[in-house]
């Protein structure tokens, strides 16, 4: 029997953005773009795939995303060809590009990531049939129902989430992006990580679940409330309520990521189908 990575048949879906809270805590933007890359960087190594709902925007975290698989190529069992990334864009997202562009981005992801677009109810739209027929106008609801697909696919390709960071203000959706993240996550049953410690909407949701102090006013944001049936008990993610604590409030990298390891690996451990 050939030897078969720990996590290399699992998909980790991961929710990241810019947090507003990085001065306040003492931190700097790129400790964000730094626990990115080292969640990242460790999951692949474990044989991960990477789910992400990306914007494509020039030096955003999807960006980086990419260069990080080119430089740190998933370590795959053998014959397990798959690409590393599974890259989903909003319908909002697909209509401002091109064909052309898209379909030459896709072509040059080729063994690194798999690029799908979506329409604005979640469907798969096929590259090679994609034409610019012209940029409609966005409303706030077509954005709201596009990103709202886009979360519910991504929990259906997806075993597991790691949320962090996240504004709280000028959002596009529903509710702020993370924290539909989380939601979708929780309301879905699925193991769901929670990295607080860098602030933003991510430190909310861990205060809304009873895991971290709000330093701040609580959280007003449209949609917060949708957190009320739900505690830290019910991240189902492998780890101890202590251990939750401490990764929705670590500001250090390298212990965030060791409990996002240990919860994926015991996850990993237990028989099929238990809880």
């Amino acid at each position: 029997m050939s030897y078969q990575e720990p996590l290399s048949q699992k998909a980790i879906a991961i929710a990241i953005s810019d947090s507003p809270d990085m001065a306040a805590l003492g931190l700097a933007p790129e400790h964000l773009r730094d626990a990115m890359a080292e969640i990242a960087r460790h999951l692949l190594a474990m044989g991960a795939r990477l789910v992400y709902g990306g914007d494509l925007r020039a030096n955003g975290f999807t960006e980086l995303l990419f260069e990080l698989v080119a430089r740190y190529r998933r370590d795959a069992d053998l014959d397990d060809a798959r690409p590393a990334v599974v890259n989903y864009l909003a319908w909002p997202i697909v209509v401002s590009k091109s064909a052309v562009e898209l379909q030459g981005l896709a072509k040059e992801l080729t063994g690194l990531a798999e690029l799908h677009c979506l329409d604005r109810q979640g469907g798969e739209l096929e590259l090679d049939r994609l034409n610019d027929a012209g940029q409609p106008e966005m409303t706030d609801a077509d954005w709201a129902d596009s990103l709202t697909a886009m979360r519910d696919v991504l929990t259906d390709a997806s075993d597991a989430r790691v949320v962090l960071g996240g504004r709280v203000e000028g959002y596009k959706g529903r509710m702020p992006g993370i924290a539909e993240e989380a939601l979708t996550a929780l309301q879905a049953g699925q193991p769901l990580f929670l990295l607080g410690g860098f602030g933003g909407c991510a430190r909310d949701v861990a205060a809304l679940l009873g895991l971290a102090v709000q330093s701040s006013a609580p959280a007003t944001w449209v949609g917060h409330d949708a957190f009320q049936p739900f505690n830290g008990s019910g991240l189902r993610n492998g780890l101890t309520a202590e251990e939750n604590a401490v990764l929705a409030r670590t500001v250090h990298v390298d212990e965030a990521v060791a409990l996002v390891l240990r919860g994926l690996l015991r996850l990993a451990a237990r028989p099929t189908g238990t809880a």
